[in-house]
């Protein structure tokens, strides 16, 4: 799953001040050791407080002078739900890893590249999290994906953007088996919580026959599945738990794409 996609409708919250209920509500993400699984129950909401603040002052002063901030309130908390999750994702599918490093694990960069970008804001104000396929640096393979910014809270399963060879490998596997394609888009634990979404073309690809009964799926660009959250939902205890039972949920589709691209679910 990229870090840049927007699957479904984006929830829109406001980051909360943090008051002493909430420091009670949430304090279990902090006992025990920083990054360990058992520290992990939820976020806080100086998470989303800390990122609206960036936006606002997204220069390098700034980020210096409140870099004790980032690291209490966003990097500490983000690497603690990554090691909680990580036998949540293990136990849906031992191809799919949850890394809890500072740098080169799950969790995206805070820098932004601005070497070809006219944007040169120098960091990204939201947290990025994305659990690979084992071969996702070496192909293009579905991955799952938690995304937390200010107004914009959404997990997500697939691909984005795939490269023309495993995108008409996915589409190829729609045409060869509609059946099993027409289970994964019925399947009443995924369609409760989850909507496929993306970019499609506006014409079906070359090679695609107009009146395929799965045309609109032919069309696609993207093959993401997206559920949006609300802050409160990120905030209240057990959130590993309710968010391995909504990636488990998505194993039909996510079994489907890695077929079609020939890699292991």
């Amino acid at each position: 799953m990229s870090r840049r996609s927007t699957p479904t409708q984006r929830a829109r919250v406001r980051p909360q001040p943090r008051t002493d209920g909430d420091t009670a509500r949430a304090g279990g993400a902090r006992r025990g050791r920083p990054g360990s699984a058992a520290a992990f129950q939820c976020f806080e909401p100086p998470l989303l407080a800390f990122l609206g603040e960036l936006e606002e002052n997204n220069e390098r002063d700034w980020f210096s002078a409140n870099r004790h901030r980032y690291e209490c309130d966003v990097l500490e908390p983000a690497i603690a739900f990554i090691a909680a999750m990580a036998p949540r994702i293990e136990a849906i599918s031992a191809n799919f890893l949850a890394i809890p490093e500072r740098t080169g694990g799950s969790l995206m960069r805070i820098h932004r590249d601005v070497r070809f970008s006219p944007d040169k804001r120098p960091y990204k104000t939201n947290v990025g999290i994305q659990f690979r396929h084992v071969l996702g640096k070496d192909v293009h393979a579905p991955g799952f994906y938690v995304h937390l910014e200010p107004g914009v809270v959404f997990v997500g399963a697939g691909l984005w953007r795939p490269e023309p060879e495993p995108l008409a490998r996915i589409r190829d596997a729609i045409v060869a088996h509609p059946e099993r394609w027409e289970k994964v888009c019925a399947d009443a634990a995924f369609v409760r919580d989850w909507e496929l979404g993306g970019d499609s073309l506006k014409r079906p690809p070359r090679g695609y026959a107009n009146d395929h009964p799965f045309v609109e799926d032919l069309k696609r660009r993207d093959f993401i599945a997206g559920r949006n959250l609300t802050a409160r939902e990120i905030y209240r205890r057990g959130l590993p738990d309710r968010l391995a039972a909504s990636f488990a949920a998505t194993r039909p589709f996510m079994a489907f794409l890695c077929d079609a691209v020939g890699v292991r679910f």
